[in-house]
């Protein structure tokens, strides 16, 4: 089980993407772009998308008893898992969907249920900070290069990432 894969040199946000193709008719695929306009967190808050950073939502067909709280945090395991391959670094989960290194954020998760057809999907938006982070009064952030002095290939991160999905699919299907 793979997933198409979309790729965009810039949208307004991966997950509204991801909307679009679930109402099209597909069952799962993941969306990358060079550049979110408006990419978005929890709550409603703006997701910060700087140019060399790694934006991307994956979505497919959930069970409808699959409770959201549950979801959150399966997925932020999962991409912990995928980055620690490349991250020589602890990473912290901060409750409920922010990724630290160092008390540091430089990932945000954003999951979003939604329904076609009477169909259950979950889009879950991820946004990395890999070479740039913005400035957020108080709340620190980073990016990975910043913490460990590599530069990563956004292709290998993403293949790690779908890698551990396809993994773990179970738990959701």
């Amino acid at each position: 089980m793979n997933f198409k894969k979309f790729y965009y040199k810039k949208v307004m946000s991966t997950n509204d993407i991801a909307i679009k193709k679930i109402k099209n008719g597909l069952k799962k695929g993941i969306i990358v772009s060079e550049l979110q306009k408006k990419g978005r967190g929890q709550y409603g808050k703006k997701w910060v998308s700087l140019k060399g950073n790694l934006f991307i939502s994956i979505f497919f067909e959930i069970k409808k008893n699959v409770k959201i709280k549950n979801l959150t945090k399966i997925n932020c395991e999962i991409i912990k898992k995928s980055l620690s391959k490349f991250i020589n670094k602890k990473i912290l989960i901060k409750h409920p969907n922010d990724l630290l290194i160092n008390k540091k954020k430089f990932c945000g998760i954003l999951q979003e249920i939604k329904f076609n057809n009477q169909i259950k999907y979950v889009i879950i938006g991820i946004g990395i900070n890999l070479v740039k982070n913005p400035k957020i009064k108080k709340y620190p952030t980073t990016n990975i290069l910043a913490e460990t002095g590599t530069k990563y290939k956004k292709i290998e991160l993403i293949k790690n990432i779908e890698k551990n999905y396809i993994n773990k699919f179970k738990l959701f299907a």
